[in-house]
């Protein structure tokens, strides 16, 4: 039983996700400055791709995008037996996992060693960041749930910033310390993650699924903000329980019916598939964007597309890092106001613009236009941070109702890693046969987003998970919850709003709907 309530607890949740997710952030960032670094290509000349050396771009590929796929086994292993283990049991066991792969990098001194630690560090980061999210969205009030796992993924750029900053110092380090202690460093963060889950609660619709109805109440009453002036027994507690059980018995209903997991690929009147696939076409958007294009290869597109010099690539990217984090604050107070669809269209705008600019000056190849260069690389981040950070994490622990939630958010993790996996893999060998062409093909993808997330992607800000579902079960799928209180557009939805009403106690203002204990 947690001792922390209210304000303190909700902050201790956000601050342990967004642990996990600086450990998630680091990992992606750390091996970009390493790839040109003396020690390393000393080490490892199989895959030193610098002038000074006649290393395989495609084997380089290989050794940072190999990690991706043992992120994707990690996601495909919660979506087995997630559900089974709860939320904290997989984080943690992920934090242990990833540990000992971290281990295995820091003292590889072969290709082979290296390749079979970032395998299993993926393992584990594949775990958790297929169930943090959920445990976090899950622990969260409705108003403040995008809000959390905005502060979440802020925390994940720190730790991409901090990866930067890590690798640019050791860089004047002459010994094979220089690779080998950021590598070591993941195991820190693992382990402060691991503390934090273990003081801190299980989900409380994961236990109430599990007929743990005196600790779930525990819990719900501890995230009050007032909980120490109530009891559990409170009227407000039993009727988010109540409203919890209900969907739960709904869901479940319909889950068994189609089949246990095979209910994610029916649809039926809670279109488990339609949600699933969104939660999916998200993660899909957030890795074809190019980010990682940008992540995992700063400082070679720094180097080899720019024409910089290594330590001024470092250094670069570096302060590229310093400039995602302080984007990436930016959701924080806006996600739960502008919503998600239209952070999502702006991101996809901009980032379309960016890299088209970006695919023009590298082929210029000028100095004037490498400098334009650097800038579209900073707004990239930019617009990426703003938009589609956080929301394509947010939102498959959002549109799955609480029956297939595990399964679902494990399989849209999955899908982002197999799509990092494609775009780490190719991205060197395609800088080096097609150079500024790999700039467009990330183009037109963002301009594919465009229309995709405008016609099919429901906005659900301030929404509790259990209204989210009132979106879909409906003869179409409401892309705003103002239009579900519209009679003339939704003809069945008064009994609807009356059911609702009574259920969830909701008030209605004219932008929307607040619940009372966010006013």
């Amino acid at each position: 039983m947690t001792i922390l309530t209210g304000a303190p607890l909700s902050w201790a949740i956000t601050a342990t996700a967004g642990s996990g997710f600086l450990l998630f952030g680091y990992d992606q960032g750390v091996m970009s400055g390493l790839l040109t670094g003396s020690a390393f290509t000393q080490q490892f000349p199989s895959i030193n791709t610098t002038d000074s050396g006649n290393g395989s771009s495609s084997l380089q590929g290989t050794v940072v995008a190999i990690y991706e796929i043992g992120c994707f086994f990690g996601s495909i292993f919660c979506f087995m037996f997630g559900e089974k283990l709860g939320r904290r049991k997989c984080i943690m066991l992920g934090c242990i996992v990833l540990s000992i792969g971290a281990a295995l990098q820091a003292s590889a001194n072969t290709i082979a060693q290296l390749i079979v630690g970032r395998i299993v560090a993926g393992l584990g980061n594949g775990m958790n960041t297929s169930t943090i999210p959920v445990w976090h969205a899950e622990l969260m009030k409705a108003h403040k749930r995008g809000k959390g796992l905005a502060v979440e993924l802020a925390i994940n750029i720190f730790g991409v910033m901090m990866a930067y900053w890590v690798d640019y110092g050791f860089s004047y380090v002459n010994s094979a310390a220089q690779f080998r202690v950021p590598l070591a460093l993941q195991i820190v963060f693992a382990v402060v993650t691991f503390a934090g889950i273990i003081v801190l609660p299980e989900s409380p619709r994961w236990l109430l699924a599990h007929d743990k109805q005196d600790e779930a109440r525990h819990i719900l009453w501890a995230l009050e903000h007032n909980a120490k002036s109530i009891e559990p027994s409170n009227e407000v507690i039993q009727r988010e329980m109540a409203e919890i059980q209900h969907a739960i018995y709904e869901e479940r209903a319909a889950a068994a019916g189609a089949g246990g997991k095979r209910a994610l690929l029916k649809n039926g009147p809670q279109r488990f598939l339609h949600r699933t696939l969104l939660g999916i076409g998200g993660q899909f958007m957030q890795q074809l964007s190019g980010i990682n294009l940008i992540t995992y290869y700063a400082p070679v597109i720094f180097e080899e597309s720019v024409g910089l010099s290594h330590s001024l690539s470092l250094l670069l990217s570096g302060f590229n890092g310093v400039a995602y984090f302080f984007s990436s604050l930016i959701p924080i107070w806006i996600i739960d106001r502008l919503g998600r669809r239209k952070l999502m269209l702006f991101a996809a705008a901009g980032q379309m613009a960016c890299m088209a600019i970006l695919a023009g000056t590298v082929s210029n190849g000028s100095k004037g236009a490498g400098y334009v260069a650097t800038v579209m690389l900073f707004l990239f981040n930019f617009f990426f941070a703003v938009g589609l950070l956080a929301i394509p994490w947010l939102l498959p622990a959002e549109y799955a109702p609480l029956a297939i939630r595990t399964p679902a958010a494990s399989l849209a993790s999955a899908s982002n890693w197999i799509f990092t996996f494609l775009v780490v893999e190719i991205t060197p060998v395609s800088i080096k046969s097609i150079e500024w062409r790999t700039y467009i093909y990330f183009a037109v993808f963002n301009a594919f987003f465009i229309p995709l997330i405008y016609f099919f992607y429901p906005e659900t800000k301030n929404l509790s998970l259990e209204q989210i579902d009132e979106l879909f079960t409906g003869d179409k799928v409401l892309l705003h919850w103002k239009a579900s209180m519209n009679a003339t557009e939704v003809p069945q939805d008064d009994g609807l709003r009356q059911r609702f009403a009574e259920k969830t106690d909701v008030k209605h203002i004219d932008d929307g709907v607040e619940s009372k204990d966010s006013l």
